[in-house]
């Protein structure tokens, strides 16, 4: 497994994130992706405003010091949520749990909560790892699909 750390997201990242999110697979895995991914203006203007927002924490995910991807904390439905996002190549090895036990460690909101579609069976099995258990069902809209998509609403609680 790779040496994986966290480290704050800088604009420098962007462009990393950006051709990561071009990914037709990782944009179907997600489902609740931007309108238009090759959307470039509609990208730099969401990430300017996550990054200017300091009620907003997002952490780069590096691993072997290469950028997998990012994983942040927000408000979302009235809840702190975390996602993230990380490039397929660095799918299946672990990196994703190692990033999200690490960043739950540095937000200190309990309960915290994800939402997760209902068919990507390896972020469930991310969250579940970190103590995330289902607490829900909701159904919303995907742009990558354009269809509604089936999700779960998972919480952790300590």
């Amino acid at each position: 497994m790779s040496h994986i750390r966290l480290r704050p997201t800088t604009a420098d990242d962007l462009p990393t994130f950006y051709a990561q999110q071009l990914d037709p697979e990782a944009n179907r895995m997600a489902a609740f992706t931007s309108k238009n991914p090759s959307d470039r203006e509609a990208f730099a203007a969401h990430w300017n405003k996550l990054l200017a927002d300091e009620s907003i924490c997002n952490m780069t995910v590096l691993a072997d010091e290469k950028i997998a991807g990012y994983i942040v904390h927000f408000e979302q439905f009235g809840h702190p949520s975390v996602g993230y996002w990380l490039g397929t190549e660095y799918w299946g090895k672990g990196i994703a749990t190692t990033a999200l036990q690490t960043f739950l460690q540095l937000i200190p909101a309990r309960p915290v909560y994800a939402r997760v579609a209902k068919d990507n069976v390896g972020s469930i099995r991310v969250l579940q790892k970190c103590g995330f258990q289902t607490v829900g069902e909701d159904k919303g809209f995907s742009a990558a699909r354009g269809s509604e998509v089936e999700e779960f609403i998972m919480r952790r609680e300590a």
